[in-house]
């Protein structure tokens, strides 16, 4: 195997000007359960890998209005934050089924994101939840909405000059509920043949929806939200018509590919049947 250097910065300062030093040549490493598996299958071939591991103030959950979550905070980290489990339970659905615990305990939530793979678990739950990637640069700080981040597979509006460093959600006080699905063939281990989220924002009856946001991994070539979709949920009752409706607006929406791990067509057909179950599940969330 080629050897590489391994750069090991203690702040986010120190890592902009490794990666100014070095350039093209280097590559950011978080938990690397990604970066190193490239590696090792010859798909990247970085001259220095730059790890963020020992900069210790990137990896936090912190509620104060809004909530951010450090880019080298642990999927282990969420699963287990009481509030990410009582008030953000689309996220807590994604991060409590990523492979196993061990690889909950390395991996980043920065990095699933950075990767950009359309199978990426926490894409859809961010998305639904409206979050900002806030990124470092020389240039200084920029945000960049989630929903213009993911620019194609294994791609982002990113510079390599740059490191995402928190993402930034606001938080709604009206009733609310959300929830995510992860079709896979086992339960554990295996990447999502379909990743569907459901995040619903209620009237104070708590049975019409005001706002609605329904987002999907694997159903196109990134991460992707359903705007017409949600259009036609908002300012009714999910009654069987109108989920009807919606299902149909979605599949329209989405371009689902044939792949060894599962044909367009039951992507597409899962993609009703699991939109209509979140959607359900996420009233019942918002209802309690």
């Amino acid at each position: 195997m080629k050897r590489y250097d391994y750069l090991k910065p203690y702040s986010v300062e120190e890592a902009l000007d490794l990666l100014a030093g070095v350039g093209d040549t280097a590559m950011l490493i978080a938990g690397g359960t990604d970066v190193l598996v490239k590696r090792k299958l010859g798909q990247i071939d970085p001259a220095a890998l730059i790890s963020l591991k020992s900069i210790p103030d990137m990896s936090y959950i912190k509620e104060n209005g809004m909530l951010t979550i450090g880019a080298m905070t642990t999927h282990r980290q969420l699963e287990t934050s009481p509030l990410i489990h009582s008030r953000y339970p689309i996220l807590h659905d994604a991060v409590k089924n990523i492979g196993s615990v061990q690889i909950r305990n390395t991996a980043t939530i920065g990095g699933n994101i950075v990767n950009a793979a359309p199978s990426a678990d926490t894409a859809p739950p961010l998305l639904a939840l409206e979050a900002v990637a806030r990124i470092r640069g020389p240039q200084g700080t920029r945000d960049v909405p989630l929903t213009e981040f993911f620019v194609g597979p294994g791609r982002t509006t990113m510079q390599p000059n740059e490191i995402l460093t928190e993402l930034v959600l606001t938080r709604h006080t009206s009733p609310c509920g959300g929830a995510y699905y992860k079709l896979s063939r086992r339960a554990a281990m295996d990447l999502p043949l379909l990743g569907v989220a459901v995040q619903l924002y209620l009237e104070p009856d708590r049975q019409t929806i005001r706002q609605a946001r329904l987002a999907y991994g694997v159903a196109g070539p990134t991460p992707m939200r359903a705007f017409a979709a949600e259009a036609l949920l908002e300012g009714r009752k999910p009654t069987p018509e109108i989920l009807d409706e919606m299902a149909q607006a979605v599949c329209q929406g989405t371009s689902c590919r044939n792949s060894l791990r599962a044909s367009a067509w039951y992507r597409e057909e899962m993609i009703t049947v699991f939109t209509k179950r979140m959607i359900r599940l996420a009233m019942e969330r918002a209802a309690t």
